[in-house]
């Protein structure tokens, strides 16, 4: 009820009455009370004013840090706030909030094969053991990143399932861009990359998440199958968001959003504009089978796009100029002697010739 509540207030911008409230939510006035008080605990500024109603007031600009730097007050992280920030269309039937997991994957797999139905969303404020690309360990701490798994039960062959990495990817970089914007920026050719700055999310292929050629952003996708369907798939992503000192071996990869845009950013609207994004993506993917209709707008946000790359393939290492993907994700790679190669990311590893992008 008290994500409702919140979705309700943000959506009229005005004062709520408790009766309007009542009618449209079938409570009692004191159900509401007891929740706005509830909100108010938690953090939410709430006007309540006799004969006028409920009011939610949010100030974008005002942050507070605990001692530890930890920023609290507007960025309030909890199922409530992200469920009322979901629309109708991401997809997303169920949220649950945890304060420390050990693997927002591995929650999303127990709770898939208990038999919970897709749409499921798991987000945790820390993981004590998150999990990267090709066994690698995702460090996590609490406080000041976004970590996220989302199941699904799609309605396509085993084959097409690491496509939805990709289409994850591509949320991610629309639900980032209409936090520093305003807005999705608009894709083909020339508008794109006139309004395109340096800040703006670029994808590295297949699905990191870069600015300013640093990491930001990492995915790790598993699925569940037979032969000829699929069970249900797990995407999991990890977002540094606030300001911290990374390992020195990816120090000079990594990068914050906090950092990166000089802005603090509500972590609560990072998950929920993400997914907002994501629904619509999966619907269609379901709809027309292969990834035809992202390849414009995956490669307007292609950070490797026209640059040299270097594919590490276990038959061989080779060289050429990333040119975008096909309908299946494949990236696809023009080498000197003018041929197109068609490079799967479940095989091979590709990295700038001079650096990480």
């Amino acid at each position: 009820m008290k994500a409702k509540i919140l979705e309700l207030l943000r959506r009229k911008g005005d004062y709520v009455s408790g009766q309007e409230l009542c009618t449209i939510l079938q409570v009692s006035r004191t159900a509401i009370w007891k929740a706005i008080q509830s909100l108010q605990k938690e953090g939410y500024h709430i006007e309540a004013v006799r004969n006028r109603g409920y009011l939610l007031i949010e100030d974008e600009e005002s942050y507070s840090s605990d001692k530890n730097g930890v920023v609290t007050s507007c960025d309030i992280y909890s199922k409530n706030e992200i469920s009322s920030r979901l629309n109708p269309e991401s997809g997303v039937n169920e949220v649950f909030f945890f304060d420390t997991i050990d693997s927002t994957n591995s929650e999303c797999a127990r709770r898939a094969e208990a038999g919970a139905p897709g749409g499921l969303l798991i987000v945790s404020d820390d993981q004590s053991l998150g999990r990267g690309r090709r066994g690698r360990t995702w460090i996590s701490p609490s406080g000041c990143n976004v970590y996220f798994s989302y199941m699904c039960r799609p309605d396509i062959s085993p084959d097409k399932a690491p496509m939805l990495t990709l289409l994850m990817a591509l949320a991610v970089c629309m639900g980032m861009e209409k936090i520093l914007t305003g807005k999705v920026i608009k894709t083909g050719g020339r508008t794109a990359k006139a309004v395109r700055s340096a800040e703006c999310p670029m994808i590295k292929w297949p699905n990191d998440i870069v600015i300013k050629g640093k990491k930001c952003c990492g995915m790790l996708t598993e699925m569940s199958c037979e032969a000829d369907y699929v069970r249900h798939v797990v995407i999991g992503v990890g977002i540094n968001v606030r300001h911290r000192e990374f390992d020195p071996e990816i120090a000079a990869t990594a990068i914050s959003l906090d950092d990166a845009w000089n802005m603090k950013v509500k972590r609560s609207l990072l998950v929920a504009g993400v997914m907002n994004e994501f629904g619509p993506l999966l619907k269609q993917f379901e709809e027309e089978g292969d990834l035809s209709f992202v390849r414009v707008p995956y490669l307007d946000r292609l950070a490797n796009a026209g640059k040299q790359v270097r594919v590490l393939d276990p038959k061989g290492e080779y060289s050429g100029k990333a040119r975008g993907i096909n309908e299946r994700g494949e990236l696809l790679v023009e080498t000197g002697d003018g041929k197109v190669r068609e490079v799967n990311s479940g095989e091979v590893s590709v990295r700038g010739i001079y650096g990480y992008v």
